[in-house]
């Protein structure tokens, strides 16, 4: 797949694309070029000699002439992944399920300065051309009908999906980055803290892991999130226990949604709450008043916890993940490991 820079002057969409297509062939003898305003990442040139490479992906191969300076997110995991390594993205789409809009208040300034090039499935192409990306990451499943329009503007690479293979899904985001190494060591410095944090929270409990509920409140059912889910992910990593309801592993059942009369399936001994909308749009009033929640043994004991939903369902990356033990870490009453 030849490698695609994107033309100036862009002003429709339909003249942008066009122009993007016709111009295509003639530009990728400049891939090495300065992208946009040649704004430097604290990783800038970390693997610049890796490059020009070709990174085989869901979409199929893309070829990247040199290593990505002006990066397009178009989902809250690549975000979570290139703040992760250091790039601030020029653009970005926010979490759709954010109540308070923006983006994630865990980046922090990571994200300053940042366009929003959403909404979410429907990404602004014509801004995003207009930002002259050197790469853009999203996934398949988010964006499969505009991969074409993409790659036209930009070098793209996709992952599958998002969620559960969160991990895979960091490894393809580096590569395209050449920040292999980097993203390895961060999985693995993560990975060390969440077997130290279940060994802390197995002696706490005498020897026998407690069981880890997620409760998720939407504009709609309200969910129980499965092993196989991304918070599922981590709470596995930890080594909890997770409830019959919330043990798939199976990729395409990531969720189950219940009714406020069948909230007893989510009976554990830790109860993690997170909240996706205006309490008024879901049925959090509806399963909390209910006699069947107030009989679980979690709300008995004070052990359900209300955690940000930004973290442990849109953040679906390491730095989110990090958040999530300390969430977890509190919840069981011992102290988080250092990193």
């Amino acid at each position: 797949m030849s490698t695609r820079t994107t033309p100036r002057g862009l002003r429709r969409l339909g003249t942008a694309l066009a122009a993007l297509a016709i111009g295509a062939t003639a530009l990728t003898g400049c891939g090495g070029e300065k992208a946009g305003d040649g704004k430097k990442t604290e990783n800038a040139g970390a693997a610049s000699e890796a490059f020009p490479r070709t990174v085989k992906h869901a979409m199929g191969e893309t070829e990247i002439p040199a290593q990505p300076k002006n990066v397009v997110v178009l989902d809250t995991g690549e975000l979570d992944s290139v703040t992760m390594l250091g790039i601030k993205p020029v653009g970005a789409v926010s979490p759709h399920f954010k109540t308070a809009g923006g983006f994630p208040e865990y980046l922090g300034d990571k994200v300053q300065g940042a366009k929003d090039v959403g909404p979410l499935l429907e990404p602004n192409l014509e801004l995003i051309a207009s930002l002259k990306p050197d790469l853009i990451l999203s996934s398949k499943v988010r964006h499969e009908k505009v991969y074409d329009k993409l790659k036209g503007i930009a070098p793209t690479v996709f992952t599958e999906t998002t969620g559960g293979p969160w991990k895979e899904n960091l490894k393809v985001h580096a590569e395209a980055l050449g920040l292999e190494k980097q993203a390895g060591d961060a999985l693995k410095a993560y990975e060390g803290r969440a077997k130290a944090l279940g060994e802390a929270i197995k002696e706490k409990y005498d020897g026998k892991m407690p069981s880890a509920s997620v409760v998720r409140f939407v504009a709609g059912p309200t969910r129980l999130y499965q092993k196989s889910s991304y918070s599922g992910v981590v709470l596995d990593d930890i080594g909890l226990e997770r409830p019959k309801s919330q043990s798939s592993t199976d990729p395409e059942v990531t969720m189950l949604d219940v009714s406020p009369e069948q909230i007893d399936k989510a009976e554990a001994d830790l109860v993690f709450v997170t909240l996706a909308d205006e309490p008024s749009k879901t049925k959090q009033k509806d399963v909390t008043s209910n006699p069947v929640w107030k009989s679980l043994g979690a709300v008995k004991n004070d052990k359900v916890f209300t955690v940000p939903d930004e973290t442990w369902m849109s953040g679906i990356g390491v730095q989110a993940a990090e958040h999530m033990l300390a969430d977890v870490a509190k919840a069981a009453g011992v102290e988080l490991p250092k990193a």
